[in-house]
């Protein structure tokens, strides 16, 4: 069980509870929780998103979590009103949102956002530098010259990588490699007629497990 579950984990109170509850039984059945949100509106949405440790995740493995989740939450309860249970992938464009995250995906193209203005802005784009102890590494082209600067975990309020040809072409060769995709379902010489889009609407992930509570 990870001691620390951070805000970009999970951002608020009932978020940080929900964690604490299903992190030990996702975590138990070998897999990492990426991220959860609880979303309002007339049914509420909780949005979990989950990886195995070295990327890779599939429909069935959705699945598997989402039963074992719906059983604890049964038992303990925390939501009062009715919701769906989403369990997704992190998706292509993934938001970032361990430490280690930089470092596995140092060399891609990436958005982040910070709580406070940092020289005047909270908004960055540019490439993962991986890490330097706490600090979140990322160069940006600054009038001409790239530039790299560090970040600390601490401020980032918002981060996930950007949609492009480079990261397309990576996650269709961990998928390979993992079995959790054959080919027969993308068309990979299509990949190139794909517009990137910095905010991709989050919900809408590859492979997805919902339940209905």
């Amino acid at each position: 069980m990870s001691d620390l579950t951070s805000d970009l984990i999970a951002k608020t109170a009932i978020d940080r509870r929900l964690a604490s509850i299903i992190q030990p039984t996702i975590e138990g059945l070998g897999y990492e929780l990426v991220r959860i949100r609880l979303m309002g509106g007339k049914t509420r949405i909780l949005q979990i998103m989950a990886d195995r440790p070295d990327g890779g995740i599939n429909v069935d493995d959705c699945a598997r979590i989402s039963t074992a989740v719906s059983a604890v939450l049964d038992v303990e309860d925390p939501i009062e009103d009715n919701y769906t249970l989403e369990v997704s992938s992190p998706g292509i464009d993934r938001p970032l949102t361990r430490l280690k995250d930089f470092d596995m995906w140092e060399g891609y193209e990436a958005r982040i956002e910070t709580t406070e203005l940092i020289d005047g802005r909270r908004r960055f784009k540019g490439i993962l530098a991986g890490t330097e102890g706490d600090e979140v590494l990322i160069t940006l082209e600054e009038g001409g010259e790239d530039v790299t600067i560090g970040l600390k975990f601490d401020w980032l309020s918002d981060a996930k990588l950007l949609l492009t040809d480079e990261l397309i072409a990576e996650m269709l060769r961990q998928r390979k490699e993992s079995g959790a995709f054959d080919g027969a379902d993308i068309d990979e010489d299509g990949l190139d007629g794909i517009e990137t889009e910095e905010d991709t609407d989050d919900a809408d992930e590859d492979d997805t497990a919902p339940t209905r509570h």
